[in-house]
């Protein structure tokens, strides 16, 4: 069953923008903090922005400025708007959500996070 759908990623160009998309299920999507991560083949995974239920969001200080987070209640979809890219910022980007049954508590990419997606790819190139 698959709860996480990552898509929007691709090959650009360095300083154009992406969007990812992460459509969720009603239950995952009611979880209070959803994030994007990324990985980069052979290194650790890295939080690059959480969101909480209220549009509050957490950003590595990497993508802060650059990258934004949100995530629509009619769609159930989180996104994140990549701008002005860098070659760094290629990586597989993986959604994740923390357990929908956990009340309050603060919303960081430091959170634990317990639903991932595949991930989408993102390619850039200088």
């Amino acid at each position: 069953q698959v709860k996480l759908v990552e898509s929007g990623g691709g090959s650009v160009q360095a300083g154009s923008s992406l969007r990812l998309s992460c459509a969720a299920s009603k239950y995952i999507f009611s979880s209070g903090c959803m994030a994007w991560f990324r990985q980069v083949a052979g290194k650790g995974r890295e939080g690059v922005a959480a969101v909480d239920k209220i549009a509050r969001a957490d950003y590595a200080a990497s993508v802060a400025g650059r990258f934004t987070i949100s995530r629509d209640y009619n769609t159930e979809t989180v996104y994140l708007e990549m701008n002005n890219v860098k070659p760094e910022d290629t990586a597989m980007y993986y959604c994740a959500a923390r357990e929908p049954g956990l009340a309050g508590g603060a919303c960081t990419v430091g959170d634990t996070f317990v639903v991932w997606g595949q991930g989408t790819q993102v390619i850039v190139s200088s």
